[in-house]
């Protein structure tokens, strides 16, 4: 059995470096998935919270020009005002249960003199990038007192308004483009009274599980733990038998090969060979 001295050399060194990364970056992954599922527990917690409560008026919950916190999104909110069906705003891209389709945002003309972004739901189309206005369900005309769940503005490119049509929901940039004055975030229609003759399909609500975080966080530790393993084998298997290049043929715990059977020719059956084969050994044995 072989001295430890091998773990000093330049090959078991970057090994021992590369192990060590591997290791390292795995812990971080798992650490990283656990604080996913961390927050995602605080969100789900909000969101009950929210969801149990009962409506606020619009002004006490959101404001013009001000981002929605955190805090309030898919709280319930109520608002009494007009559709303003000439502003409406189609959402391009949105998938119900894999069917493709657009949601419809309308701008709801508060009482109160600001604009409230209402998602009054999702509308199936053939084309999901785009919906003939003549297929989308008039609101309620009228006043109108509409409930639905506060919601975060978007960000980014997919915000852009181009003829009243966007990717996603932004109130800075809905309001930029059609030129009103909007409350910060929108939200996604619970209900509305009037009814309206035809109704969209509901925004669905958010699934409050924990996700796979947990199990993924798990599966990361178990890698590292197993490239940590893998190393310290191998290193016991070399100090127990020597580097394998230089490991007899005889087997893995090092000891000798075993001896090989000489083959000998094979002799064939036929009187003439068999003949032939006498001849050759009385001729040898005459010499």
């Amino acid at each position: 059995m072989r001295s430890w001295a091998f773990l000093v050399s330049r090959r078991w060194i970057l090994f021992a470096i590369i192990v060590a990364f591997l290791a390292y970056a795995a812990w971080w992954l798992g650490e990283w998935q656990f604080g996913r599922l961390a927050d995602r527990k605080a969100s789900n917690a909000i969101v009950r919270t929210n969801e149990s409560l009962s409506p606020a008026p619009v002004g006490d919950v959101l404001a013009p020009d001000r981002p929605v916190s955190d805090d309030d999104e898919w709280r319930l909110v109520s608002a009494t005002g007009t559709y303003d069906t000439a502003d409406t705003v189609i959402v391009r891209y949105q998938t119900m249960d894999g069917a493709s389709g657009v949601d419809v945002v309308v701008p709801l003309r508060t009482d109160a003199g600001p604009v409230l972004l209402v998602n009054r739901g999702w509308l199936a189309t053939e084309n999901a990038g785009t919906a003939d206005p003549g297929d989308v369900p008039d609101p309620p005309s009228g006043t109108v007192t509409v409930t639905g769940y506060v919601r975060v503005d978007g960000s980014g490119d997919s915000t852009i308004v181009t003829d009243q049509s966007t990717r996603a929901v932004s109130s800075s940039a809905i309001g930029d483009a059609l030129d009103l004055q909007t409350y910060g975030g929108f939200v996604d229609l619970e209900s509305e009274d009037p009814t309206p003759a035809t109704a969209l399909e509901p925004v669905e609500l958010p699934e409050l599980d924990n996700g796979p975080h947990f199990f993924y966080g798990l599966q990361w530790w178990f890698f590292g733990l197993l490239a940590v393993f893998g190393f310290f084998y191998l290193a016991w298997d070399e100090r127990r038998h020597g580097p394998r290049g230089e490991r007899p043929d005889g087997g893995a715990d090092g000891g000798p090969a075993k001896p090989t059977k000489e083959k000998r020719p094979r002799q064939s059956n036929h009187p003439y060979a068999r003949a032939a084969a006498s001849s050759e050994t009385a001729e040898s044995s005459r010499n």
